[in-house]
C-alpha cells in the first residue's frame, strides 16, 4: 500500500483577470463547448450507422 499523508487544509488561489481576457476565455469556452456538442453528435450518428450495418 502507499504511504498515507496527513490531510492538508485546502488553499484558495486568487488571481486577477482583465475584462478583455475574461471575455476571450468565455468565448473560447463557448467555442469548445460547441465543438464537443458537434463531435458528440457525429459520434452518435456513426454509432447508429454502425449498428444499422451490423443488423
Amino acid at each position: 500500500m502507499g504511504t498515507l499523508m496527513p490531510a492538508t487544509p485546502t488553499q484558495t488561489l486568487y488571481v486577477s483577470v482583465r475584462r478583455d481576457e475574461l471575455r476571450k476565455l468565455k468565448d473560447e469556452r463557448d467555442q469548445l463547448r460547441q465543438q464537443v456538442a458537434q463531435l458528440n453528435l457525429l459520434l452518435a450518428q456513426q454509432r447508429a450507422e454502425d449498428k444499422a450495418v451490423s443488423l
